[in-house]
């Protein structure tokens, strides 16, 4: 390998399992502060995945409806990346197998998508690896990030687990300056929950436009729908008051545990905050969710759901394109997680342009 290959290799050996470090123990005396190369990550990950299947293919939608933006899209990425000890605990994919999730390799399959995707921003939930893996590799690729963990997050509940799960959001320091950050813990019948959100103010470099992007994940199962929607007001309160009542734009990514019938989903499309589903645009309607954006199989049974979104202001924000959803023949029989796809949620990617108005608007 040459210098710049086994740096890239140092960065990610150090956050593998002692048995694959201590094979490449060479390189993990070498200096970690310079920045990497996202080609050539990328290129590390596909060979520590080569004896897996290749990645899933999908394509983006141009779903512009009228002039092309003379600024740069803002690419946002949403996923829940699947915590890695509820993934071997507590989640029993019964058709996955649990070489599968296997941490070593499981994390490559994740960096490579995001690096596939090149998210300008990118809102993760169910992040348990984010101080020995995310934050320092995403950090050396350009990206700022915070992390909130949940106060009482099931993955402490699996034996060697890693830490607490929790949202993390990432964004290019050299395309946006952080203006404000404040990290949420949600409340529902004015008690404090299990549920976080993290919600920051951002300027665009490029055209000094303020926005707001936040990243949620509110409680899961059936039966607790009066709790996510009490969840999503209290979140929905704290976001009129950082985007001083819709002033600033909004961008919400989140896995809302919510199909679009709660109440929940209700009151985000009704909110005062102008706020639109992106994914619906790629429906022949535009009016209609996926069909799904999660689906495994438990001992119970088969889920699917939709229960992903990002929002977004409508009047102010555009939505230039989507990244298509996997096909039910490219998930296959297993559903998901499995050997070519990390998580049991997919992810969701959105290219998004201010509105050419937005002064006006404003």
């Amino acid at each position: 390998m040459g210098n710049s290959t086994s740096r890239l290799y140092s960065a990610l050996a150090k956050t593998l399992s002692s048995s694959a470090v201590s094979q490449h123990r060479e390189y993990l005396e070498q200096s970690d502060v310079e920045q990497l190369d996202p080609k050539e990550l990328l290129e590390e990950c596909q060979v520590i995945l080569q004896k897996r299947p290749p990645r899933l293919q999908r394509d983006f939608v141009d779903l512009r409806t009228d002039s092309i933006s003379s600024h740069r899209p803002i690419r946002v990425m949403q996923w829940n990346i699947l915590a890695q000890a509820l993934g071997e605990g507590k989640d029993n994919f019964i058709q996955c197998p649990m070489e599968a999730l296997n941490w070593e390799e499981r994390k490559c399959l994740i960096l490579e998508e995001i690096l596939a995707y090149k998210p300008d921003i990118l809102c993760l939930q169910e992040v348990d690896h984010y101080f020995d893996t995310f934050q320092p590799l995403l950090s050396r690729l350009g990206y700022q990030s915070t992390f909130f963990p949940k106060p009482w997050s099931p993955c402490l509940d699996v034996e060697h687990n890693n830490g607490p799960d929790g949202c993390a959001l990432f964004f290019l320091k050299d395309r946006f300056e952080l203006i404000n950050s404040v990290n949420i813990r949600l409340t529902a019948m004015k008690l404090k929950t299990n549920q976080v959100a993290i919600a920051q103010t951002l300027k665009c470099n490029e055209t000094e436009k303020l926005f707001c992007i936040a990243v949620t994940h509110l409680k899961a199962r059936t039966g607790w729908e009066r709790f996510r929607s009490a969840q999503g007001c209290d979140l929905l309160q704290n976001l009129k008051n950082i985007t001083q009542g819709a002033e600033i734009p909004l961008i919400i990514c989140g896995d809302f545990n919510a199909e679009p019938t709660e109440e929940v989903y209700k009151e985000f499309s009704n909110s005062s905050l102008n706020l639109n589903s992106a994914y619906k645009l790629l429906s022949a309607d535009g009016q209609s969710e996926p069909p799904y954006t999660t689906w495994k199989i438990r001992p119970s049974g088969e889920c699917r759901h939709t229960l992903d979104y990002i929002w977004y202001s409508q009047h102010t924000l555009n939505v230039n394109s989507a990244l298509s959803l996997l096909t039910e023949e490219q998930i296959g029989p297993n559903r998901l997680p499995s050997f070519n796809y990390p998580s049991d949620h997919l992810s969701l990617v959105c290219d998004f342009s201010f509105n050419q108005d937005l002064d006006r608007l404003l």
